[in-house]
């Protein structure tokens, strides 16, 4: 897809730290931006840095940021030539993306089509294994009743996962660790996916033991370019949650990379799959399993953009603009180690959110360390968003001396007035497990039963 007109105004349709990111990409390519905003987001730092902001809704999402009429309506107003989602709210609404193309404005992500394909983890399942992609053994699509689960389970083998066709973020995900489970997950998952998603389709998986979570990274324009820029391991998670993140996994050596690399780069260029894009596995005995693609922009886009020197939300924009990759897969080098840590503002218990007023704020700094954050001293936390403060991430040579200047790095860094999760984060780097990158999905959650973290963060 070409750009109506070439993009020279870009509307942010996000908030935090992610549209002050897209907001720098903009200002270092030599573009004006617009940032919309909720009433509750008047004094964000995006808004107060871009060339125009428009306030589109009270605080809640649902009149504000999900709102997609008053974002083409602000858009319109400001004659932007391009809108960047970012991630979360509508980064990843097919019928979004749509009414964005439809009004002559370029849409800074994939076509809605595989938004559409990739938002239905059956349809998106079904699309790799045509494409070449391993995935986890499970039911040949939703399950229409108990009976026909029960079937699908003897076949797959238990322990089973019951998971949403709509889900994400571990909603309407639950465990059937024998058949007598099965049925009550199935009916939980049903009302948690019909809640959250307005659907409540369910599939089957197998649940492997200890599987580590592995996701490549790809970007492709419009002119048949492909390329993959690794791999990242996210395995430490809380409730399917990312907390830290690495790149490259510890766990793969080169050989493996490239081979899931290229698997995946060849299945993007068959799908014609436009924009940046994150395919999802899980690895267990030396075997990938793919779960799912994100169609947008990550979270932890910045520990690939620190071990290839990549900026990926230049690269979207550029897509979107009709142009094409500036580098090529030969192009795509591995150099050292980095590391992201998710600071949230939230108890470091509970994990309550712990929303109210920034009273001090220090950002650490030094060689090869990068702060991703929209927080200041002074900045009030909304209560009606997700608790991100911001993102530490740091890189070394080697993953020693990463582990060594994130470790330097937390100690600096300052959060006063609000509970934080930095505490976690500094326990975490001074783990023998982690220091040995020896861990799993499920490592992080035995860690914190096991481990009570003292309160005062």
């Amino acid at each position: 897809m070409t750009a109506p007109r070439p993009i020279q105004k870009v509307l942010i349709a996000n908030r935090g730290e992610i549209a002050l990111r897209i907001h720098r990409a903009c200002k270092e390519m030599g573009l004006s931006t617009v940032v919309v905003h909720s009433e509750a987001d008047r004094d964000a730092m995006a808004v107060r840095l871009a060339d125009e902001s428009v306030c589109i809704g009270p605080a809640p999402s649902s009149e504000s940021y999900l709102k997609k009429s008053r974002i083409l309506a602000a858009a319109e107003i400001t004659g932007a030539d391009a809108i960047h989602p970012g991630y979360g709210f509508l980064s990843e609404n097919a019928q979004f993306a749509e009414m964005v193309e439809a009004h002559g404005i370029a849409f800074i992500g994939p076509t809605a089509e595989h938004i559409r394909v990739m938002g239905d983890k059956i349809a998106a399942k079904q699309a790799m294994i045509e494409a070449g992609v391993p995935c986890v053994p499970g039911s040949d699509g939703a399950v229409e009743s108990i009976a026909d689960a029960k079937k699908a389970a003897k076949k797959i083998g238990f322990p089973i996962l019951v998971k949403a066709s709509a889900g994400g973020g571990g909603r309407g995900m639950k465990l059937a660790m024998t058949e007598a489970d099965l049925e009550n997950a199935i009916k939980t998952a049903k009302t948690e996916s019909k809640a959250a998603f307005g659907d409540d389709a369910v599939y089957l998986e197998k649940y492997l033991q200890g599987p580590r979570h592995i996701e490549i990274q790809v970007i492709a324009d419009t002119h048949g370019n492909v390329a993959h820029l690794w791999e990242r391991d996210c395995s430490l998670q809380r409730r399917n949650q990312k907390v830290f993140e690495e790149a490259p996994s510890p766990a793969l050596n080169q050989v493996q990379r490239e081979e899931i690399g290229g698997i995946v780069a060849r299945a993007m260029q068959k799908l014609g799959y436009r924009g940046a894009g994150t395919i999802e596995f899980l690895y267990e005995d030396g075997r990938f399993y793919f779960i799912e693609m994100n169609t947008r922009l990550q979270v932890e886009h910045p520990v690939t953009e620190m071990i290839t020197g990549i900026d990926l939300v230049r690269e979207q924009i550029r897509i979107a603009d009709g142009k094409a990759l500036s580098f090529r897969q030969e192009d795509v080098m591995l150099v050292g180690h980095a590391i992201e840590c998710r600071i949230n503002a939230e108890h470091p218990e509970t994990f309550v959110p712990s929303p109210g007023l920034i009273t001090e704020f220090h950002a650490p700094g030094g060689p090869d360390v990068r702060l991703d954050s929209a927080a200041y001293a002074g900045y009030r936390i909304p209560p009606h968003y997700d608790s991100l403060i911001g993102k530490l991430i740091v890189h070394g040579r080697t993953r020693r001396e990463c582990l060594m200047r994130l470790k330097r790095a937390l100690q600096e860094m300052v959060v006063g007035g609000v509970h934080t999760t930095l505490d976690l984060h500094r326990r975490l780097v001074e783990n023998d497990d982690v220091q040995a990158g020896d861990y799993n999905i499920h490592w992080l959650e035995k860690f914190l039963a096991e481990n009570k973290l003292p309160a005062g963060e």
